[in-house]
């Protein structure tokens, strides 16, 4: 994260649009503002192995600092985001309590956080065990508090949002060409990319007010700058029905000038 700073104050800002900075700690909230960050994020995990191991501290040592950044940026006027993760699997300790689960997003809920993001951080979850933890996270948090944020290791995570978005829960995390992972995760894929959940979307009736056609090529983009294949199977496939297309109005173009000839 050594260069937020010149991401954040590079790029071009829209209007009613928020640049959540991630910010692990007071330092981070502290460059984070000085940066001219408006949000911010903290995050901490259900289980105390994934919190040593990412943060080298435990569960309740990570929801002290959470708290203490949490306070900070409020008093900054800036709005708060709580990432909890491991909320369906943990890589050290497998399954997770949902009570557990619905028990810290409140914490963090209660102590002002506008909206709390339920991280399948390992991709182990199933549109079952998403309903369960859901059911036990909305008896404390409204739905409308609540995110969610798939990854999609096993293939579950459009299966999962789905379920989510039956319990009626709105705001999806995402990542162009389901780009993304976690060092403290092994094994762990891409955050469920984002080409794959506007189609999905879409598909349903939902307005999302993104351009899928700049999110595919974005996708395409980045993927080919960082010389790897997309993961969102909609981007690619897309792309090649897109190109097909091309092929074929091509082809068309020339059958016709050789018929005048």
């Amino acid at each position: 994260m050594g260069d937020n700073k010149e991401v954040l104050t590079s790029i071009q800002k829209k209007a009613g649009v928020f640049y959540p900075v991630l910010t692990p700690n007071m330092k981070g909230l502290e460059g984070a503002i000085n940066a001219g960050a408006e949000e911010v994020a903290l995050f901490t995990a259900v289980t105390e192995s994934f919190n040593l191991k990412n943060t080298n501290c435990s569960t309740e040592e990570s929801l002290a600092r959470a708290k203490q950044v949490l306070k900070k940026a409020l008093d900054q006027k800036s709005r708060v985001r709580g990432y909890l993760s491991c909320v369906l699997g943990c890589p050290y300790e497998g399954n997770v309590n949902p009570e557990k689960v619905a028990l810290m997003a409140k914490e963090l809920y209660d102590a002002g956080c506008y909206e709390i993001s339920l991280g399948d951080t390992i991709g182990v979850g199933t549109a079952g065990s998403m309903a369960t933890m859901l059911e036990h996270v909305l008896k404390v948090v409204p739905a409308e508090a609540v995110a969610v944020h798939c990854h999609d290791t096993y293939g579950q995570a459009l299966a999962n949002i789905l379920k989510a978005l039956e319990y009626g829960i709105r705001v999806v995390d995402s990542s162009v060409a389901g780009l993304g992972g976690c060092p403290y995760a092994p094994g762990a894929k891409g955050n469920v990319a984002t080409e794959d959940v506007v189609y999905m979307l879409h598909g349903m009736g939902f307005k999302t007010g993104v351009d899928l056609d700049a999110l595919i090529e974005t996708g395409q983009w980045i993927s080919e700058q960082i010389n790897r294949p997309t993961s969102s199977r909609a981007g690619a496939a897309l792309m090649v029905a897109r190109q097909r297309k091309l092929d074929l109005a091509a082809a068309a173009k020339l059958e016709a000038n050789a018929s005048k000839l």
